[in-house]
């Protein structure tokens, strides 16, 4: 069985994730393997650094992600040629990833899970939920990012009330990290009795 695991950026998704994958199960991070598809020995880089420019790429050769984010994030035409380019690989390689797993269920994390077309794939959608001004407070705290920044990156993602419609099971993490593992654990022994 495949569940998968999305959320608005700041809202919990990788702790959440985390806690599945100590409680034993297989967990496919999306945003790994769009890590993982531009790597320097990867074909992807080349095509992503002649399009914009050698200074996407820093001293050491790697892709500036914090640049590549600025630029797709103010210019959605640019947004929507950078995802024709990485989505099918990134899809391939979630492929192969959710096909090698051995857990009793395997977990497919992405922000973009219902956007992406990745939530057919899964038998179950699970959501982790949180009011927007506290996705905006997270995402600053955690990434020093400017609000107006954070805001941008949300308005290119689902809606939350889009995201819960879509969801089979909703996590809310408006509170602390107990509440947020109590909720994982009665997930994960309803996911094992399917």
């Amino acid at each position: 069985m495949l569940v998968g695991l999305t959320g608005g950026i700041g809202s919990g998704k990788t702790a959440a994730a985390d806690y599945f994958a100590e409680l034993g199960i297989d967990v496919v991070d999306a945003d790994l393997a769009s890590r993982a598809v531009v790597e320097p020995s990867k074909p992807a880089l080349a095509k992503i650094s002649e399009h914009f420019g050698p200074d996407i790429l820093l001293s050491d050769g790697a892709l500036d992600r914090a640049k590549l984010r600025s630029l797709v994030f103010s210019d959605s035409s640019q947004r929507k040629w950078l995802q024709s380019l990485l989505h099918p690989l990134i899809n391939d390689h979630l492929q192969a990833q959710i096909a090698a797993s051995t857990s009793p269920y395997c977990l497919l994390v992405n922000p973009l899970l219902l956007e992406s077309g990745q939530g057919q794939w899964c038998d179950e959608i699970v959501v982790v939920d949180v009011p927007e001004t506290m996705q905006i407070e997270r995402t600053m705290a955690r990434d020093d990012n400017s609000r107006s920044q954070v805001e941008s990156i949300m308005a290119a993602q689902m809606t939350r009330e889009a995201r819960r419609e879509k969801a089979s099971k909703v996590i809310t993490n408006d509170l602390d990290l107990g509440s947020l593992y109590k909720q994982v654990e009665t997930l994960h022994r309803e996911l094992l009795q399917k």
